[in-house]
């Protein structure tokens, strides 16, 4: 063995002098970090976390569907007949009828050819991205693009052009610059932008990508038994659903479970199966998430309306709350008629980190839970109180909530000084 020598630097070097130490470790000793907090009951509009009732606002549980007889009913028959898990990933062993069946019905519900389900959202975008693009390719996003959606850009190895959060102009310069690359172009947005709450200009996405012969594919992860009357998603709000190549859509939002999807075409679905290396090379989404997954899907499909329509009215309900308190809350934008396009996620514009830290913790202590986003999840200076909403929220929950952060945000004197 030849004489051994030392690595220029210790690998684990990082983990020691990280850029944001200082700022957790101050954080972890004042009680003051807002994550990884315990939830110690079933997600509802309250809720018991670290042994306190809390009222919930920072749920993905847009149609509160976790608590649902049906969907539990539903998890405890796929466990019983096919047992915790399948051990083996969809190629090989781990597909079963309840699977087949849940592409089957989202396909439906999509109106699309086909679809395909992988373990997780996130595994879902990765797989796609990897799968349909290649190093000669140029993938487009806009910079409020989901991590999912920018790492499988990466994984995929083709050339990324990214533009300004909805800016159209900065689309149209990336698509003119992409013409010149070579190879495939294919522009990724959000249906729902899950920091912001915001929607894309899709008409605008749609006609710039025809016009420059990009295909397009939409993450409906916040839209999907959210927005349109079938509840299929932005694309299906604007109208837009014969145009979209690609929709990504989760379970772990409306769908009261684990797990995510890919609807398009069969040929392209079809080439996933076998391409896809997230797919390929994971285990198969558990019975049990399988089978609530596909049981919420129906009762989206089935009865849905109602419950698509109290989430955003309650959606309505918080933000004009919050506005009336002085706070400056993100518009979600409009329609092409000019009526408000409302979604579940309601974020109040807060703007320094540790502001926005105190500011939960505060809220916190009070009963209520929101999330919070700081950089690098937001720009700089642009930390935001991440609010969204459940259709199973009643109103005397939500005033609740009002009058609790009503009072809070009077030690915050900025706060509704900048609205």
């Amino acid at each position: 063995m030849s004489e051994s020598t030392t690595a220029p630097i210790d690998l684990f070097e990082k983990v020691k002098n990280h850029e944001r130490r200082e700022q957790l470790q101050a954080a972890n000793e004042g009680g003051l970090n807002p994550y990884f907090r315990l939830l110690t009951s079933q997600a509802g509009p309250v809720v018991e976390m670290e042994g306190r009732e809390t009222i919930m606002l920072g749920s993905n549980n847009y149609l509160g569907l976790t608590g649902d007889d049906r969907v539990k009913n539903a998890a405890r028959e796929a466990l019983d007949q096919y047992g915790t898990g399948v051990t083996g990933s969809r190629l090989l062993n781990g597909t079963t009828p309840i699977h087949v069946e849940l592409e089957e019905e989202l396909a439906a519900w999509m109106e699309t050819e086909d679809a395909i389900v992988f373990s997780t959202g996130y595994q879902a975008n990765v797989g796609c991205l990897q799968a349909i693009l290649g190093p000669s390719d140029t993938v487009i996003c806009d910079s409020g693009d989901h991590a999912s959606l920018l790492d499988g850009c990466k994984l995929s190895g083709a050339k990324l052009r990214p533009f300004r959060h909805n800016q159209m102009d900065k689309l149209e310069k990336m698509l003119q610059r992409a013409a010149d690359d070579g190879g495939g172009v294919l522009v990724v947005v959000d249906g729902v932008y899950s920091m912001e709450g915001d929607l894309p200009d899709l008409p605008r996405v749609v006609e710039l990508s025809r016009h420059y012969g990009a295909r397009i594919m939409v993450d409906e992860a916040h839209g999907v038994g959210v927005l349109g009357e079938r509840g299929a998603g932005a694309t299906e709000l604007f109208g837009l659903e014969d145009q979209v190549d690609l929709r990504m859509g989760t379970f772990s939002k409306s769908l009261a479970s684990c797990g995510g999807f890919i609807a398009g075409s069969h040929e392209v679905i079809d080439y996933m199966r076998i391409t896809s290396r997230s797919f390929i090379f994971s285990a198969s989404g558990v019975p049990a998430a399988v089978g609530a997954a596909l049981e919420a899907t129906r009762i989206c499909r089935n009865e849905g309306a109602p419950l698509f329509a109290r989430l955003l009215e309650n959606a309505r309900y918080l933000r004009h709350g919050l506005e009336d308190l002085g706070l400056k809350v993100v518009q979600p934008g409009t329609m092409p008629d000019g009526s408000v396009a409302d979604t579940p996620v309601v974020p109040v514009v807060v703007g320094e980190d540790w502001t926005a830290v105190l500011l939960w913790k505060a809220l916190f202590d009070a009963g209520v839970y929101c999330n919070v986003a700081i950089h690098p999840a937001v720009p700089p200076s642009g930390a935001l109180l991440r609010t969204s909403l459940m259709a199973t929220h009643e109103k005397e929950q939500l005033d609740k909530a009002i009058a609790i952060i009503g009072e809070v945000i009077k030690d915050f004197p900025t706060l509704t000084e900048q609205a």
